[in-house]
């Protein structure tokens, strides 16, 4: 299969390629000569070997022309999958967002991409950068026509316990938000389990995929839905 490529998780075929090469060398835990963040792809390697029963065989076996294919069809299902888990959470999230016994002003349609973002007072609120005050008409202004450009590393208050962020403790609440909980549950579990009542006749993609416990990337995963 030829040298190691710079790898990337976002790309199936250069993980593949990178697996079958590091398992033809026999690379064990005490080679220094992988870096951290390529024993943690390799490990996402062994793991798609070990979900997809004879993959290994059939990956040592083909010609490149196949392995290519195959990793075509994985990123596929992976687009298919993530379109899948968007679309629903788009049309949940407009209930979960909702206060009860309120309705939102102007309505959202539950399909519809438009109208949401920093364009509704809702979601922006929402949205809006920890640490900024939405409320304060110039800045939501600013957010409104991209005036001010939210960096990577400030987190939406969506993101906190009851949307509250505390400026002397920041890590505080963090990743506590119910929202957030709700979409995990829609996405991992069953939508039903939302609302505390379980009524899925079919298993989630949690336990199809073996998880026990929510992860780094799952979390990742949900918040950038």
């Amino acid at each position: 299969m030829g040298p190691r490529k710079k790898l990337t998780t976002q790309d199936p075929l250069t993980l593949i390629t990178n697996g079958i090469v590091l398992m033809s060398e026999d690379v064990d835990i005490n080679d220094e000569s992988l870096t951290a963040i390529e024993w943690k792809e390799y490990a996402v390697f062994k793991e798609l070997l070990h979900m997809v029963p004879s993959l290994e065989t059939r990956l040592v076996e083909s010609s490149e022309e196949t392995v290519t294919t195959m990793a075509e069809l994985i990123q596929k299902g992976i687009n298919g999958a993530r379109a899948d888990d968007t679309k629903g959470v788009k049309i949940a999230i407009i209930n979960w967002i909702t206060l009860k016994g309120q309705s939102l002003s102007p309505h959202i349609p539950q399909n519809m991409k438009s109208g949401r973002g920093f364009n509704h007072e809702r979601t922006g609120a929402l949205l809006c950068p920890a640490g900024l005050d939405w409320a304060n008409i110039k800045t939501r202004t600013k957010l409104i026509n991209g005036q001010f450009q939210v960096a990577g590393d400030q987190w939406p208050v969506f993101l906190y316990a009851d949307y509250t962020y505390d400026v002397e403790d920041p890590w505080n609440g963090l990743l506590h938000s119910g929202l957030l909980v709700s979409a995990f549950k829609h996405i991992f579990t069953s939508p039903s389990l939302v609302d505390q009542e379980p009524k899925a006749t079919h298993s989630g993609n949690a336990q199809i995929h073996g998880m026990r416990s929510m992860t780094k990337a799952s979390i990742a995963y949900v918040a950038t839905q």
